[in-house]
């Protein structure tokens, strides 16, 4: 039993780390797309294979989410992280920037920055809201699936918002 639990460790299986799974995916949507279902609370990056690496993600609060498409305009590790000016009205007392790797910075390990003003998809400091309602219309992960999907894309591949 022992050495089934050593195996078990070393291959990562049922590792509870991360929130990804690799699922069946039908569908129109081009491979290389990152699909986010809002009322599911998952991201889908779309595999040209028939699959999708799906992940449990936190979205935007009611009012504060949106809908459609952008592309990824810029990759960062640990980045800083300046309030925009809705969430610095709303938190008055958060400095004007937070330095990435800081344990109170909201993007975590990696940010994906969309062409959209003010939104990325970003790892958290705040595991506990992947699964909710709980951003300004940010995409959250847990930082090592934010970790994983930014191995898979690159500047310019094509995100889709949906209800």
């Amino acid at each position: 039993m022992a050495i089934v639990a050593a195996m078990v460790g070393a291959l990562g299986i049922g590792s509870t780390a991360s929130a990804r799974d690799v699922v069946p995916f039908p569908g129109s949507v081009s491979p290389g797309t990152i699909l986010i279902r809002t009322g599911e609370r998952q991201l889908y990056y779309v595999r040209g294979d028939g699959t999708a690496l799906r992940y449990r993600v936190a979205v935007g609060k009611p009012g504060k989410q949106w809908f459609g498409e952008a592309w990824i305009d810029g990759k960062y590790v640990k980045p800083a992280w300046s309030p925009p000016d809705e969430v610095k009205r709303d938190n008055p007392r958060l400095p004007q920037v937070i330095p990435g790797g800081s344990p109170s910075n909201p993007m975590g390990a990696r940010a994906l920055t969309l062409d959209r003003d003010e939104y990325a998809i970003h790892g958290t400091n705040r595991p506990s809201s992947i699964g909710t309602y709980a951003s300004y219309g940010c995409i959250r992960m847990l930082n090592e699936d934010i970790v994983d999907l930014y191995e898979h894309v690159s500047v310019g591949t094509r995100v889709i918002v949906e209800r």
